[in-house]
C-alpha cells in the first residue's frame, strides 16, 4: 500500500536527483533571503553526537546570517510542550528538535500554531501543513565503514552499541552487517541496546562485554563504546561525528550525517512561504551530501580503501542501493 508520505518521498528524491547542487538550497541563496528565527530544542546535551550535528548546522547557519539561532537543552520530555509553546509565543518561525519520546504531546502542541514551521526528528510521518520530520539516514555510510570492518577484523566478530532499537538505529547496524559480509559472508555479530541516548559509562560497559566475548571491532552508534575499544587495545567505529581526534589509533572509520542539507531543506521553505509538513529525510542521502565516511589511511588497508571507494561511488551514481533494514537486530 502506498502511503501520502511515501509519495511525498518520492517526489523529494525525484527533486534531489541531480544532488545537492539545488540553487535554492544554496548558502549563498538562503542567505539572500529574509533571516528567519529559529529555535533547537534538544532533549539531551547539545554535546551527544545526533544533537551535536543539529546544533553546530544551526550555529553556522546563524553565523552565515541565514537564521538567528537560539536554543535549549537537556529538556526532559515532561517539558517539552511548555517549551515548544514558549518558543512559539517568542515569534519563533522554525523550531527544530527531536519528538521520539513524546510525539503525542508535541504534535497537539503543533497544531496549535499553525504558521510556526517544525523540523523534527520521528519515527512518524509529516502532519498537517506546519510539521515537517526527518529520520537519521547516513546508513549508507554504515554500510560503507562495514565494508572496512570486514576487512579489518581478525576473529570475525564484531559488536555494535545502540541506544533505543528504533528504525534510524536499527537501520545502522544492518547496514554495518551487511558491509561486514560482502567481505567476510561467515562473521558473526553481538549487539546492545542501552536504553538511553547518553550515558557513555553504560555505553562502555556493554562494549566491554562484547570485546570479551571475542569481538574486536566494534560499531559505536552511542558515545562511549570507543572508550571500551581503547581500554582493550581495539578498534572501533563511530557514527554521526568524528571520533577520530578523540580516539586516535582506536576510532578507524566514521559513519557521518551532515544535518545542513536538512535545515536548509527547511530553511529554503520557511524562506519562500511553503508548506513544511512533509518528509524531509531525504536530505540525508549520500548524493545530497547528507552522509559521508571519514577514515584514517594510516589503520585502512589499501584493498579495503579502493573497494570501500568503488562502493560509494556506486551509491553516489544511483547503481548501488543500500536497503534501509528497520527491523530491531539480534
Amino acid at each position: 500500500m502506498t502511503t501520502d508520505t511515501d509519495n511525498m518521498r518520492r517526489r523529494i528524491l525525484s527533486g534531489l536527483a541531480a544532488g545537492a547542487a539545488l540553487p535554492w538550497l544554496s548558502n549563498a541563496a538562503l542567505a539572500a533571503g529574509p533571516r528567519i528565527k529559529v529555535a533547537g530544542l534538544h532533549s539531551d546535551p547539545v554535546e551527544n553526537a545526533w544533537n551535536s550535528r543539529i546544533h553546530e548546522a544551526c550555529k553556522a547557519a546563524d553565523a552565515e546570517g541565514i537564521i538567528e539561532y537560539k536554543f535549549s537543552e537537556s529538556v526532559a520530555n515532561t517539558d517539552y510542550p511548555r517549551v515548544i509553546r514558549e518558543y512559539a509565543e517568542q515569534g519563533v518561525q522554525l523550531i527544530v528538535g527531536e519528538v521520539y519520546g513524546v510525539e503525542k504531546d508535541a504534535r497537539a502542541v503543533a497544531k496549535d500554531y499553525p504558521k510556526v514551521a517544525f523540523l523534527c526528528g520521528s519515527s512518524g510521518g509529516p502532519q498537517a501543513s506546519n510539521f515537517g520530520t526527518f529520520g537519521t539516514w547516513n546508513h549508507e555510510a554504515a554500510y560503507l565503514t562495514g565494508i572496512l570492518a570486514g576487512h579489518m577484523t581478525k576473529t570475525g566478530k564484531l559488536g555494535a552499541v545502540g541506544g533505543y532499537p528504533i528504525p534510524e538505529v536499527n537501520r545502522l547496524i544492518h547496514a554495518f552487517r551487511q558491509g561486514v559480509r560482502e567481505v567476510k559472508p561467515d562473521a558473526t555479530f553481538q549487539v546492545a541496546f542501552i536504553n538511553t541516548w547518553f550515558d557513555p559509562p553504560k555505553a562502555k560497559e556493554a562494549a566491554l562485554a562484547q570485546l570479551d566475548g571475542g569481538c574486536d571491532i566494534l560499531f559505536g552508534e552511542r558515545i562511549g563504546t570507543a572508550d571500551a575499544a581503547k581500554a582493550r587495545g581495539k578498534l572501533s567505529v563511530g557514527s554521526l561525528i568524528d571520533y577520530m581526534p578523540r580516539y586516535p589509533g582506536t576510532v578507524f572509520a566514521n559513519a557521518m550525517w551532515y544535518f545542513r542539507p536538512i535545515l536548509n531543506g527547511a530553511i529554503a521553505d520557511v524562506q519562500a512561504g511553503r508548506p513544511t509538513g512533509k518528509d524531509y529525510s531525504p536530505f540525508s542521502m549520500m548524493k545530497t551530501g547528507g552522509n559521508g565516511v571519514t577514515f584514517d589511511s594510516k589503520l585502512v588497508p589499501p584493498a579495503a580503501l579502493k573497494m570501500m571507494q568503488a562502493k560509494e561511488a556506486a551509491i553516489k551514481s544511483g547503481s548501488l542501493t543500500i536497503p534501509a533494514v528497520d527491523t530491531q537486530p539480534t
